[in-house]
């Protein structure tokens, strides 16, 4: 676990792997190597029969702000197929989580914007702090955010394109109606909640 320096592992003796993003001066903002080290965290979690439930968090005051704006502007400025290959990294990364064989859980202790917004739509339940702001905000900066609208759009349904065409952000009144979180709690309940939701696959 401790091979990762985006990330940080910890596995409990009951089998809960708690995996934290750690970039929280970039607000955990999903960079070409943090995307790696999820892809390769992933397939380690998923091979591991002692881990039976995954806790997907971050550290700081963000979940996860989208993609790191230094890692797209160097993706702008390359060729189409280094852009492809860059975007395909995040694709394997979101559909590594997505068919995961144990059930995640994201524990969103703050704002997800972009790609932790699409990561919030490939776990299993995300339950977030009744503070959090959300957002699609990649149109803002001219991008289409197509790499995780397939994610999206499977959690969202025909709410989808409302969301991806305004950029607006929301709170979690709106992430619960339109069915992105779960639940919604205080700050000092989450900890109690998302453990509320990890109990029943350790049974």
């Amino acid at each position: 676990p401790g091979m990762f320096e985006t990330l940080e592992t910890n596995i409990d003796e009951r089998g809960v792997a708690t995996v934290t993003l750690n970039r929280p001066e970039k607000h955990n903002a999903l960079s070409g190597q943090m995307i790696e080290e999820l892809t390769t965290l992933a397939q380690d979690l998923a091979s591991d029969d002692t881990v039976r439930v995954v806790v997907l968090t971050g550290a700081g005051k963000s979940f996860c702000a989208g993609g790191d704006l230094g890692w797209m502007q160097d993706q702008m400025a390359t060729d189409p197929a280094s852009r492809a290959a860059e975007a395909k990294k995040l694709a394997v990364m979101l559909g590594t989580l997505n068919t995961l064989p144990k059930p995640v859980i994201a524990k969103v202790q703050g704002a997800a914007f972009g790609g932790g917004v699409g990561m919030m739509c490939v776990v299993d339940k995300a339950i977030c702090v009744d503070t959090a702001q959300f957002g699609l905000t990649e149109t803002k900066l001219g991008l289409v955010p197509a790499t995780i609208g397939p994610y999206v759009a499977a959690r969202l349904g025909p709410q989808t394109r409302e969301f991806f065409m305004s950029s607006a952000r929301f709170g979690a009144n709106t992430a619960l109606r339109i069915g992105l979180a779960a639940e919604a709690v205080p700050a000092d309940a989450l900890d109690t909640a998302v453990e509320r939701s990890v109990l029943p696959y350790l049974a």
